[in-house]
């Protein structure tokens, strides 16, 4: 078996990096075949680094690199590895946890950030102006894949705005999320954010948010490269080009990735229901059902809004997100439908041409 990066910090045993007795039950079939399951630290082209039992291994992934983004293998995928003197990756094993967006291409598909995570850290910046819409769209997606969402607010030691009221108006966004307060350069809230990580961990956030010095702060060392933001904007650049995933000091590991610009939305109806619950709460006691929540007679929405107890700013931000969630999930149908259709039609020319044959035959 190959090994690379020796200095890596060393394991203790697969259930460190999120090993169960689900995963094993799943991987039966690949033991039984001389196969070693490995979990995928960082994907290049053709080539991923993974963690076995046995140390860090390189192996070439040509066999589960698809160009479909939603199946083709990426950070945090387990999979079974052929060990030998070329080893390679041979399959992936069931995913849970899938953290995905629209794919970036304009395509109908999704786009995989980060696959079997437990929790998804929020993470926004105190130097720079809140975003509420990029916050709710980022807690969408965690709700949606089944995780349990945490908002980090960074740079507590620079902060341009009053901490107090950010944290609660970000609490007012994200109802039953925990808001925790941190500081990578003194240090301040890393111990109280370590013990909210169980399991899996993936780091979303804009460029500049302070993600690559958090997960430093996190694992004890510099192993994520740094840059300043913009003075100007806030703005920063992509320090961090690639998912990758480090094991974390006491067990658990934790997924860098790269400063997320769009955040699109593919059929997340449930993670938007958990992000606007008190409007799902609202809608219920509407006189119409089908209420759009617009001009409709006895709208308790509306009612809230004229009464000040929702603001039409987080209505707007809401309509917004399920017209652009229903819409790229009707993409996706469409894509199925006629992705099965010229199967449909490929079958039946290969049965007339078929047909045609052996009515020369004859």
């Amino acid at each position: 078996m190959s090994f690379s990066h020796p200095t890596s910090s060393p394991l203790h045993g697969l259930t460190a990096l999120g090993w169960d007795d689900t995963l094993a039950r799943s991987f039966s079939d690949h033991a039984e075949r001389g196969l070693v399951p490995a979990r995928v630290t960082r994907v290049d082209r053709g080539l991923c680094d993974t963690l076995t039992e046995g140390g860090a291994v390189r192996a070439d992934s040509t066999a589960v690199t698809t160009a479909d983004p939603e199946h083709t293998v990426c950070t945090g995928d387990w999979a079974a590895l052929e060990p030998g003197a070329g080893p390679r990756l041979v399959a992936l094993l069931p995913r849970r946890g899938v953290v995905a967006r629209a794919s970036a291409d304009r395509t109908s598909r999704r786009q995989i950030l980060a696959a079997n995570v437990d929790t998804v850290c929020v993470v926004a910046s105190l130097a720079a102006p809140i975003k509420p819409g990029r916050i709710e769209r980022l807690l969408a997606l965690a709700w949606d894949a089944g995780t349990r969402p945490v908002i980090v607010l960074t740079k507590a030691d620079i902060a341009e705005c009053d901490s107090e009221t950010t944290i609660g108006e970000v609490s007012a966004l994200a109802i039953g999320v925990d808001v925790v307060t941190v500081s990578s350069r003194t240090g301040t809230g890393i111990d109280e954010l370590r013990r909210r990580l169980p399991g899996t961990t993936v780091l979303l956030g804009p460029s500049g948010a302070g993600k690559s010095s958090l997960t430093n702060a996190l694992l004890g060392t510099e192993r994520m490269d740094t840059n300043d933001v913009r003075v100007t904007d806030g703005k920063g650049r992509h320090t961090t080009v690639h998912r990758e995933l480090f094991p974390l000091p006491g067990g658990g590991v934790l997924i860098d990735t790269p400063g997320v610009r769009g955040i699109g939305l593919h059929d997340v109806g449930d993670g938007i229901e958990h992000v606007f619950g008190d409007i799902e709460q609202l809608a219920r006691g509407c006189g119409f059902r089908d209420c759009e929540h617009r001009s409709e007679p006895r709208c308790a929405v509306q009612d809230a809004v004229t009464d000040g107890r929702l603001g039409l700013d987080r209505l707007d931000r809401y309509r917004r997100m399920v017209r652009e969630s229903e819409w790229e999930a009707s993409r996706g149908d469409a894509r199925q439908s006629a992705k099965r259709t010229a199967t449909a039609k490929a079958i039946s020319r290969d049965i007339r041409a078929l047909y045609r044959v052996r009515g020369r035959r004859g």
